[in-house]
């Protein structure tokens, strides 16, 4: 399918919109700056159109969504370019060349939206399979293009779509979820930071595997040789199993969802760490409650809750949350142990959540130094322009005797 066999509607910028962040590497245009006449209007989500500035010079090829507060994604800043399957697999290629020369396995977010040229278009991979998030309205139309494109450029055999989230219900799209080639059998082993992992493609959250806590997991478990260790929300243990490879005695992973656990244990198992893994399924204010209650103590903690501060709007309460967090895993270090205090917010920039996991941290009677302040892998690169692609905080402290 050739998206753009017919020409493209014309789309044009209101004289007080800043035409010069748009020329300087700001990808969107936002609603109140697009002159939204009748014709605009009428355009379906996700159309591909020419924007001009205020001024009727050409300016690139926007994704147009007329519903959306991201009114206009700059897709190619050339006024003639063709939005196909070979462009999309140029810019896969291109995202590609950089994962492969960060990682030596093909395990890693190989697509990571704006920031690789695919607005909203997030791309996981998961050695001969692949996971596709396609989270803005243009993506959607072109997932089949995206999908050849994909198997183009990596030679997966395995290409699943992944239509959840938050992000879709903002562009008018409505939930998807369907393997697009291939099969997909069960959970995939995927192998990192020396621990094996089991990712659920089809029934796991997002893409069934957090690759931007990589990093982060590797980090925490400098501190794990001969540590109890606890992981609270653990998912599928992404801290809990990394700090088991790194010689941790013992690893006892917290989280709401039972499937979660059951993953956790598969890849304790394949790890031959299995012995040493222990689950609670349960709330984690609740389980970390009647930790204290047993007297229990950990050498290190990492606390991942999900994002309690998704939007302004959510800011504060979040910020109590994790204060929250903070003062009930704190009264369980050991003294001189550690405490990883993670945040995927976009509200809660690094500022405030280092400020509410202190007063938390405080207010659970205890002290100590920050070691260490990590974010997203490189493998998950952000624009300079957009502030809120760093969502990622992990807060490394250790507690006070």
């Amino acid at each position: 399918m050739n998206e753009q066999a017919a020409p493209l509607p014309t789309v044009r910028l209101k004289p007080k919109a800043d035409a010069r962040a748009l020329r300087h590497g700001f990808p969107w245009v936002y609603s109140d700056e697009l002159v939204t006449d009748r014709r605009t209007k009428a355009l379906a989500p996700g159309t591909l159109a020419r924007l001009e500035d205020s001024e009727r010079r050409p300016m690139g090829v926007v994704a147009v969504t007329p519903d959306s507060r991201i009114i206009c994604r700059m897709l190619d800043r050339d006024s003639d370019a063709v939005i196909d399957r070979a462009w999309l697999a140029a810019r896969i290629a291109r995202a590609q060349e950089l994962r492969v020369r960060l990682f030596d396995a093909p395990y890693y977010r190989l697509v990571h939206a704006e920031a690789d040229g695919l607005p909203g278009v997030v791309i996981d991979r998961f050695g001969d399979a692949a996971v596709i998030q396609p989270n803005a309205a243009w993506a959607d139309r072109l997932t089949d293009e995206l999908a050849d494109a994909l198997v183009e450029v990596t030679g997966c055999s395995t290409i699943v779509k992944n239509g959840s989230g938050r992000a879709r219900s903002h562009e008018g799209l409505p939930e998807e979820m369907g393997v697009l080639k291939g099969a997909v059998d069960g959970p995939i082993p995927v192998p990192m930071n020396g621990a094996t992992y089991m990712a659920d493609l089809l029934g796991g959250q997002k893409t069934g595997l957090f690759y931007d806590q990589r990093p982060n997991h590797a980090f925490a478990a400098r501190f794990a040789e001969g540590a109890r260790v606890l992981d609270v929300f653990s998912h599928v243990g992404g801290f809990g199993l990394a700090a088991l490879a790194a010689g941790a005695v013992s690893a006892t992973c917290v989280d709401g969802s039972a499937p979660a656990l059951e993953l956790a244990e598969a890849g304790a198992r394949a790890a031959g760490t299995e012995a040493r893994l222990t689950t609670r399924k349960g709330d984690a204010f609740a389980t970390m409650e009647a930790l204290a209650a047993e007297g229990a103590q950990f050498d290190l903690i990492i606390c991942d809750p999900p994002a309690f501060a998704p939007s302004r709007q959510s800011l504060d309460a979040g910020l109590r949350a994790y204060e929250r967090v903070a003062r009930l895993a704190a009264a369980l270090v050991a003294p001189g142990g550690y405490l990883v205090l993670c945040s995927c917010s976009h509200a809660a920039d690094l500022t405030k959540f280092r400020n509410a996991s202190a007063r938390g941290i405080g207010r659970g009677g205890r002290r100590g130094q920050l070691l260490h302040t990590g974010f997203a892998g490189p493998d998950h690169p952000m624009l300079p322009q957009l502030a809120e692609s760093g969502y990622l905080k992990a807060l490394v402290f250790r507690l006070a005797p």
